[in-house]
């Protein structure tokens, strides 16, 4: 579909996780739904709103879908969205950067400015 980066939001707790297995298998949904769930940069804000609203403790993880072991898949969600899905644990050699997500003032998390 799209060779521009792609993003998961997830626990700093799930990252550390992931590290120390040097691969990361997903959130407890993920493996609820059988793969991980990412978003594209124009989703990915609306993802925390939906998903993630007024938690704490999140990091965004940026990753280079060229570098996935396994190929996405881009399948239709909300409003007919397609968003990428991959089908196996993500391999930490295609992370770009993990960014710390904290809630601004108002409740809503702050993206890096790339994303805004």
């Amino acid at each position: 579909m799209s060779t521009e980066l792609i993003y998961k939001i997830c626990t700093t707790e799930e990252w550390a996780e992931a590290k120390k297995d040097e691969r990361y298998s997903g959130s407890a949904l993920d493996l609820k739904d059988g793969f991980i769930h990412f978003s594209t940069a124009k989703q990915a804000q609306e993802t925390a709103r939906r998903h993630f609203a007024g938690q704490t403790g999140l990091v965004l993880v940026s990753i280079y879908p060229a570098a996935l072991n396994e190929p996405l898949k881009w399948e239709p969600s909300r409003g007919g969205d397609l968003f990428p899905h991959l089908y196996a644990p993500l391999d930490l050699n295609a992370v770009h950067k993990v960014t710390p997500l904290p809630l601004g003032d108002n409740g809503v998390h702050v993206f890096p400015k790339v994303l805004t």
